[in-house]
């Protein structure tokens, strides 16, 4: 006969080991962080630690007795060990935070970025910290007092468990304050709360009442400068993935890692510019709509039309082409092309994805093509981490050793930048490439051609023990925020337009952000519409007449 384990507990102690156990196995980045924000770890800071820890468990002991019914609290303790495991590995593994924005990154991310993220490492932590307590919340047997003491206990449980934590806040209020006000990432570290409340935001912001979308910029028009034009024209708006500016030798970073861009007569390299957010579901909306930063939100951006949609009421002919993610809905109501799926035996393919380059097959043909002036958007995978060697065939591999591997903590942070250093030297010829084919376009076909090309936003490649991207905007880092930009135009084109290209060089160094994109596109494109803000037209000053 087998003896199966099968702890016996009072529902009360259950809640409170449970809360215990919460806060002390989950909580290292939080802890580590609290212990920067209070001066550090010393015998005169016991006291504070000792407190703040009961303060945690006496608040998360609280809520869970709100719910510590017979056939209720079991599965939610078990659910929180689970979700709270694979968000401590996150959290632990790339340094990352988790905020509303986090949570609408994780769920809009293709299955092939996913995957990448899985490792044994993962599945280890998972099973010790997640799995194996949920084994034994399942076996253990749990003792409830008659149905009216119960809820006598647990209302006195909840009220005495908030009053004993609000004595220790007031207690140490003074310490918590700046500690709180100079180091708002706490809040995004103590889990569970931080995930929860974080995907309560996205659930409410995602099951929000649909939206009209919004007409935007129905007046626009092609400007003065059309007038009389025979040559077609067609510009290509290229959004990097995850490239960061001073990763860019064109940026004075010591490795060569733009050797063909810096052979570019004619290229104007900007090494000052911000990106609106630090994940690719963000910044990608918000670089595409008319909001700016400051007032972008999700529901905004996807309650009314965008720079593109302006761009089809002016008469042009849009056309997105991905190899990555999707469009974020930012393409919605414009012509769409998907090259991100492996074709067998396609060299610009390998077994899991394509290459950038994919982006390129065929477009000389559809430049050439008879039809309206043309805007194509060319959005790359770009240095979408963390499987950097990924990204770029094996003959870019120039720096070296590299990571080869997703599980970052088997690598150094002089080979995981390697290997991110050949994504950008293998960008620099995808976009040395594509001027040559817009070059030609110009010469042969007598088509009017110009590139911009941002990225959505940077990485982090292990400063500060970060890693990845997805950091809370007000307290990411400048790895994740500060980005590439870089135009080039044909002499026809820069004529027609009328664009000083002397000018424009001449403000390389300016601030400039993802909020310029939109009005200066319009600008540049010599588009009248009333949507369109000349101070932040990054070609106003620097156009002719």
């Amino acid at each position: 006969m087998t003896v199966k384990f099968a702890p016996r507990l009072s529902a009360p102690v259950f809640t409170l080991a449970a809360s215990f156990f919460l806060v002390a196995a989950y909580n290292y980045s939080f802890w580590q962080r609290f212990l920067l924000a209070t001066g550090g770890f010393s015998v005169a800071n016991l006291p504070l630690l000792a407190a703040t820890f009961l303060l945690l468990v006496l608040v998360f002991n609280a809520c869970l007795s709100l719910v510590n019914f017979r056939l209720v609290i079991k599965p939610v303790v078990i659910a929180l060990l689970l979700a709270t495991s694979a968000a401590t590995y996150f959290m632990n593994q790339y340094g990352t935070q988790i905020d509303k924005a986090m949570i609408q990154n994780v769920v809009e991310t293709d299955v092939r970025e996913a995957g990448e993220l899985f490792s044994l490492k993962m599945l280890l932590t998972i099973g010790l910290l997640g799995v194996l307590p949920a084994v034994l919340v399942a076996r253990t047997k749990l003792t409830f007092a008659p149905r009216g003491r119960h809820l006598l206990t647990s209302a006195g449980i909840v009220t005495g468990s908030l009053l004993l934590a609000a004595g220790i806040l007031m207690l140490f209020f003074k310490t918590y304050a700046p500690a709180i006000r100079e180091h708002r990432e706490l809040r995004f570290l103590l889990t569970p709360t931080n995930y929860i409340q974080a995907t309560n935001g996205y659930l409410k912001q995602k099951w929000a009442k649909p939206q009209v979308v919004a007409p935007l910029g129905r007046d626009a028009a092609k400007g003065v400068t059309w007038a009389g034009q025979a040559r077609r024209t067609v510009t290509v708006l290229v959004v990097g993935e995850t490239a960061r500016a001073m990763n860019f030798s064109l940026n004075r970073y010591g490795r060569n890692t733009n050797p063909q861009l810096s052979q570019q007569a004619g290229l104007i390299n900007f090494n000052n510019v911000s990106s609106c957010g630090t994940a690719t579901a963000v910044s990608v909306p918000c670089v595409f709509s008319a909001l700016g930063r400051e007032n972008y939100s999700d529901t905004k951006a996807q309650g009314q039309e965008g720079l593109l949609d302006v761009l089809k009421h002016a008469g042009f002919d849009v056309l997105w082409r991905d190899n990555n993610s999707g469009c974020k809905g930012t393409c919605a109501r414009v012509e769409y092309e998907d090259w991100s799926e492996p074709v067998a035996g396609d060299p610009l393919c390998n077994s899991e994805e394509c290459y950038d380059e994919k982006l390129l097959e065929r477009l000389p043909e559809l430049i050439r093509k008879p039809g309206k002036d043309l805007v194509i958007v060319l959005h790359q995978k770009g240095s979408h981490g963390p499987a950097y060697a990924k990204r770029y065939p094996a003959s870019f591999g120039k720096f070296g050793p590299v990571c080869n591997t997703n599980e970052l903590e088997k690598c150094t942070q002089e080979q995981i930048t390697a290997a991110y250093d050949n994504t950008i030297l293998y960008t620099d010829y995808f976009l040395d490439k594509l001027i040559k084919l817009l070059q030609q376009s110009n010469a042969v076909d007598g088509v009017d051609t110009g590139m911009v090309y941002f990225s959505d936003h940077g990485e982090s490649l292990g400063e500060k023990n970060m890693y990845l991207h997805g950091a809370p905007y007000i307290i990411s880092p400048p790895e994740q925020r500060r980005i590439p930009m870089m135009m080039w135009f044909s002499d026809a084109y820069a004529d027609r337009f009328k664009i000083d290209r002397r000018c424009l060089a001449a403000r390389a160094s300016q601030p400039f952000s993802h909020d310029n994109v939109f009005h200066s596109v319009l600008g540049m494109l010599d588009v009248s519409t009333a949507v369109y803000n000349p101070a932040l037209d990054m070609f106003n000053a620097c156009t002719h007449g």
